[in-house]
């Protein structure tokens, strides 16, 4: 079961403070382009979200099939919009084009095993909301209302 996210700004410009649980993190954008580089950009959480996803989904799968994997090492980047398209948001929708995985396998795994696991990891939950039609309602805390989605503007 997920647990819920908040994320609460910060005194700093753009930091902000993201709870799950227990968990603490920080978010922020770099000082390039008026953040304090508290911590990773919104595109480097995502990141990181698929590539924890991707390399969980492995590892589980390698231990369902008793494979003698020892580790995975993925490298993630992105090309699309930066904190400086933020002033079309209005106007323009941007949205990250191209994210770029290199997966590297530890242990004693043939290339078959390899090339399942490489298949395995394009299918991770992430992986999969990602490349899917994603509906995000947004409504204002104690609001009735229907989402803006939902309403004429």
């Amino acid at each position: 079961m997920s647990r819920n996210v908040y994320v609460d700004a910060g005194r700093l410009r753009y930091a902000q403070t993201v709870s799950v649980g227990p968990h603490e993190l920080q978010a922020d954008e770099p000082s390039d382009v008026g953040g304090n580089d508290a911590g990773p950009n919104p595109y480097e959480l995502l990141l990181a979200a698929l590539g924890t996803c991707t390399s969980i989904t492995v590892r589980m799968y390698a231990e369902r099939k008793q494979w003698p994997l020892q580790g995975v090492h993925i490298g993630l980047s992105y090309a699309g919009v930066h904190a400086e398209d933020s002033a079309q948001c209005e106007t323009e929708v941007r949205m990250v084009s191209l994210i770029e995985m290199e997966i590297s396998f530890l242990g004693d795994l043939s290339e078959a095993q390899q090339r399942r696991l490489m298949e395995i990891a394009n299918k991770c939950p992430v992986h999969r909301t990602l490349t899917s039609q994603i509906q995000i309602r947004a409504r204002r805390t104690g609001d009735s209302s229907p989402p803006l989605s939902e309403v004429d503007i």
